[in-house]
């Protein structure tokens, strides 16, 4: 909870003043009391007094009086939201080598059901778009909160050669800023790229002006890959555009990571996680990177992700929830002075 500190001091100081100020009402009345000869004899005449009843009013209406001076410092306390406008890119690594059974069945399939699991426990409100990489990068899926386009653009993956890792950021950045004019071709070799011409109907980008990493909340990359670049964009050039424009690249590596050799239709290769550079793009966009040996610690990466993406900390002032409860309590005060006392204090 922070507070604006020139209300709190006053309302820090005048709060012990007003206690004192009752005390001294109190020793007062002591002071010019009337002296009896016998105080059994006026009791009998009055009846039973109010006791320690007569002290609850007063000390309702200094809490009172606390709460309406603390809100005038007007407190802020930050609050665990729901996220709105949330646009969530999946770019998922499609090249040969996903056809690895280390993860059982084997890598292709748990990203697959992983990667469904995770769109079906999404709130609805949530757009999730779907990208495909391997020796080049395409979007299969344009962000919807259609789920059953998502899950249906996910079954369509064809294994393809390469493993162009920079090229599934850069197209994942080109499809959460359509209008930004990003062109992967003018980023890397040619070998896979696909580049995206700007339209001629349309107006030239703005100029770009930089932001802080992960300072932009409505979106989100989630990047999951087993393997090396091979070719295309540098993915470390690629995360470079993503924390300039404040994007969170969250990185999740799939497989072994002491590499594995594989086979097919005559040809082998030997593939090997690259820890190193998912780190560090992740890293660079102020994000996490994540490890899954197994398809269940693929999805319990998933589960950690839609909580922390679709939940977002905003600062909510709530003066008037204390202003409310203060006038309660000085009601309540007024109320059982009147009825114990005969008075309002």
């Amino acid at each position: 909870m922070t507070l604006l500190w020139p209300d709190w001091l006053w309302s820090l100081l005048l709060l012990p003043l007003l206690v004192l100020l009752y005390l001294r009402l109190l020793a007062r009345r002591k002071k010019h009391s009337v002296r009896l000869a016998s105080v059994a004899i006026v009791r009998q005449a009055l009846g039973p007094g109010p006791g320690w009843r007569r002290h609850v009013p007063p000390l309702l209406l200094l809490a009172a009086l606390a709460l309406l001076l603390f809100a005038t410092a007007r407190p802020v306390v930050k609050l665990k939201l729901p996220a709105r406008d949330q646009t969530i890119i999946l770019a998922m690594d499609v090249s040969g080598s996903m056809r690895a059974t280390d993860v059982k069945p084997n890598r292709m399939v748990a990203a697959q059901e992983a990667a469904k699991s995770f769109i079906a426990d999404l709130p609805r409100h949530v757009r999730v778009g779907i990208v495909a990489f391997a020796g080049s990068a395409q979007v299969t899926q344009l962000p919807t909160v259609n789920r059953d386009d998502l899950t249906a653009a996910i079954d369509s993956f064809q294994l393809q050669r390469g493993t162009a890792t920079g090229n599934g950021i850069m197209m994942s950045l080109a499809t959460l800023f359509p209008d930004a004019g990003i062109d992967i071709a003018a980023l890397g070799p040619r070998d896979g790229a696909r580049p995206l011409r700007a339209d001629p109907a349309k107006p030239p980008p703005k100029e770009f002006t930089p932001v802080e990493p992960g300072s932009y909340n409505s979106a989100a990359i989630i990047m999951l890959t087993d393997g090396q670049r091979t070719t295309g964009v540098d993915p470390l050039e690629a995360a470079k555009m993503a924390a300039e424009r404040g994007v969170r690249v969250y990185t999740v590596g799939i497989g072994t990571v002491d590499g594995e050799t594989i086979g097919f239709e005559g040809w082998s290769m030997r593939v090997r996680l690259d820890e190193e550079t998912l780190k560090s793009v992740a890293q660079r966009t102020q994000a996490e990177y994540f490890y899954a040996g197994t398809a269940a610690d693929l999805k319990k990466v998933y589960e950690t992700l839609s909580t922390r993406l679709t939940v977002e900390k905003k600062e909510t002032e709530v003066s008037g929830l204390f202003a409310l409860v203060g006038a309660v309590l000085a009601l309540l005060s007024a109320t059982l002075s009147l009825w114990w006392l005969g008075r309002i204090l």
